[in-house]
């Protein structure tokens, strides 16, 4: 539509208008508002986060454009290759890795830092959406349509949870398992690997969880129970979320942050520096620009004309969608605490970096089904 306006009317060249600003939009006006929250979180001043965030934005969108001007075939070809790269990168972290905050995480390249299991969060999803595109339709169902799979999903996570990082492996598992799903693996596979974590549960909790990760669970379950140690963060981030009300207190005017009551208010608990000063009303616009993003994604993965385009945009979007909802119920004392940061408005170079490889995937699959000729999805 915005093609044929730009078009017919000649005054917004066909580049520009063909580019889905349904999406780019709210991108946009999150990273702006974002911006402004972390410019009050750094205490009145574009420094130390606001102009860093700008900056990393403006990168990062390079490399999506780029991302989405990607061939068909070059993806296809690239898929196996980048998804081993990045495994070797996680063996890496092991060997060489810089440890910080009591985790093994990071490469250091001089003056870049890349955090590899961010990269395997796309990655997976690539490979996966690529095993079932090759997969034959009547191997649906059997083993081989699990085990290798499975492999793609399990490899990087037993190397993530030894640096150690519980979050981020389920983020890479939840954005294999959606693939999985929606390729259309048995239902009851699904229901009964659910079965086994929920029975697992107790004995993960007692011996293969580290005492830190064990507090953030009894936090979770019992919030009150020490709000002054292990509860002290989601205390305080339900403080500043209701202190806001429907208006907030105003734009640089929150004390929770100010006073440093709230911790981590540029990063994990950016959305309740932002509701204190913003009130429900910052809240509901931050929740609409996010469900617009999301609806487009799922919009790409409908319109999608073959199976690899369809996962890989599905794919795409929920790992979007697991970023946003983990870091909202967190801040809202609905999930155990964990440093998942919120897309386009916490101040963090990888989460950003993910996400926007996520875009330039879905504007790419976009552009091919745009070229692409209409007919049903291939099996």
């Amino acid at each position: 539509m915005n093609d044929t306006l730009g078009t017919a009317s000649g005054i917004v060249p066909a580049p520009i208008a063909r580019q889905p600003w349904e999406m780019l939009i709210p991108v946009l006006l999150l990273t702006l508002f974002g911006g402004l929250v972390l410019y009050s979180a750094g205490g009145g001043s574009m420094e130390p986060f606001a102009t860093s965030h700008f900056i990393r934005f403006a990168v990062f969108m390079v490399m999506t454009a780029i991302i989405a001007s990607m061939p068909r075939e070059a993806v296809r070809v690239l898929t196996y290759p980048a998804y081993l790269l990045v495994l070797l990168m996680l063996l890496g972290v092991e060997v060489v890795g810089q440890v910080g905050g009591g985790s093994q995480r990071w490469l250091e390249f001089g003056p870049i830092r890349i955090q590899p299991s961010e990269l395997m969060k796309p990655a997976v999803v690539l490979a996966m959406a690529r095993f079932y595109e090759t997969l034959p339709a009547g191997m649906i169902g059997t083993w081989r349509s699990l085990v290798p799979a499975g492999g793609l999903i399990a490899l990087p996570m037993g190397l993530v949870l030894m640096q150690p990082d519980l979050g981020t492996s389920v983020a890479i598992a939840f954005g294999g398992v959606v693939v999985m799903f929606l390729a259309g693996l048995p239902l009851w596979w699904f229901l009964l690997a659910g079965g086994g974590v929920i029975a697992a549960a107790p004995l993960v909790y007692f011996f293969a969880l580290h005492d830190y990760q064990r507090a953030r669970v009894t936090t979770f379950l019992d919030p009150e129970n020490d709000p002054l140690g292990a509860g002290y963060h989601i205390a305080q981030s339900k403080i500043a979320i209701g202190s806001g009300g429907i208006f907030g207190k105003g734009f640089n005017e929150g004390t929770q942050s100010h006073l440093e009551y709230l911790p981590e208010p540029h990063t994990d608990f950016v959305f309740a520096t932002m509701a204190e000063e913003w009130g429900l009303m910052g809240g509901l616009f931050v929740l609409t620009m996010y469900g617009m993003i999301l609806w487009w994604g799922t919009k790409v993965s409908r319109e999608s004309q073959d199976r690899f385009t369809a996962l890989l945009a599905a794919g795409a979007t929920a790992t979007i969608f697991f970023y946003i909802a983990i870091n909202l119920l967190m801040v809202m004392g609905m999930a155990p605490a964990k440093g998942i940061p919120l897309p386009w408005m916490s101040h963090g170079g990888s989460s950003m970096m993910t996400n926007m490889i996520c875009i330039g995937l879905l504007m790419m699959v976009n552009r091919w089904n745009q070229k692409a000729p209409r007919r049903g999805l291939t099996t």
